[in-house]
């Protein structure tokens, strides 16, 4: 997939766009990437970066980095991408400025949204808008019950299976290894330690089973009560294998909450417990 930064970069040709966030890439957003694929026309996404909602001044913890959004943009069969960076100048672009800047320029013919889309300033366009400029819209029901808040509230909970109910994948956390405190080598389970974005939402503390590398993964979320730890720490341990981490940039798939994290009466119960994990975790199946 090509991924551009400005309209003026991109080769002018029909285009049938999906437009939209896509924080998570989730089952309703797929449907919008279906709809633009069906126009039979060059596929292609318009994304904003960063959130829109962090500019206008919000908190949002995000479900995707940018990196893991284009790739499961791409994944879905979409040939182009417009990151748009969005900032408080693109936010008071009326409607009919930001379709022309945006989308024409491009040679968008189609477009393809949410039925509840809104852009432009004040939020004050939606896809009638964009129908009276000229486009011809495919508008995208809502996907019942399926939102990135949803999923937001399911992973803040700890609930992994239900969160890839709504995503149609298993739930994810990313980060780049980096060094921690090498305690699990001394242990018999060397985890790595994920430098986690400050804007990604990370799932409830917890052990999870799940894989990263094509490999199974026990995956310890919080703050390592045992050792009277007080940061966050994710520290997936990759079962079965052999390898230098540091600096790798890991996508962890989550299946399964195994249980609360916490303090055991000696070493050598917490090491039996992370044994079970590990079994755990190699008797795991994919939530969906």
């Amino acid at each position: 997939m090509n991924v551009y930064r400005s309209p003026a970069e991109m080769p002018r040709t029909e285009r049938s766009v999906a437009i939209g966030t896509f924080d998570g890439v989730h089952r309703g957003h797929r449907r919008v990437l279906d709809a633009a694929k069906g126009a039979g026309l060059r596929t292609t996404v318009v994304t904003f970066w960063p959130h829109p909602r962090t500019v206008l001044g919000n908190r949002v913890e995000l479900l995707t980095t940018l990196e893991r959004r284009l790739e499961l943009v791409e994944k879905a069969g979409v040939e182009d991408a417009l990151v748009v960076t969005f900032d408080a100048g693109i936010a008071q672009l009326e409607p009919a400025e930001f379709a022309d800047a945006f989308l024409a320029a491009i040679g968008t013919r189609v477009i393809a949204t949410g039925e509840r889309f809104r852009f432009g300033r004040g939020a004050s366009g939606d896809v009638r808008t964009l129908s009276r400029l000229g486009f011809d819209i495919r508008a995208v029901p809502i996907v019942e019950d399926v939102s990135s808040t949803a999923i937001r509230g399911l992973l803040r909970a700890g609930d992994v299976v239900g969160a890839a109910g709504l995503l149609g994948r298993p739930a994810e956390v990313e980060g780049v290894v980096v060094l921690g405190d090498q305690r699990g080598g001394t242990l018999g389970y060397p985890t790595a330690n994920l430098d986690v974005p400050p804007d990604l939402l990370v799932p409830a503390y917890g052990i999870y089973a799940g894989v990263a590398l094509g490999h199974r993964a026990a995956v310890s979320i919080g703050i390592n009560p045992h050792y009277g730890g007080d940061e966050r720490r994710v520290e997936p341990y990759l079962l079965d294998y052999e390898g230098d981490l540091y600096g790798r940039r890991l996508v962890v798939e989550l299946w399964r909450r195994l249980r609360d994290e916490q303090a055991f009466p000696t070493e050598a119960a917490l090491v039996e417990q992370i044994a079970r994990d590990v079994e755990a975790t190699r008797a795991a199946v994919p939530p969906v």
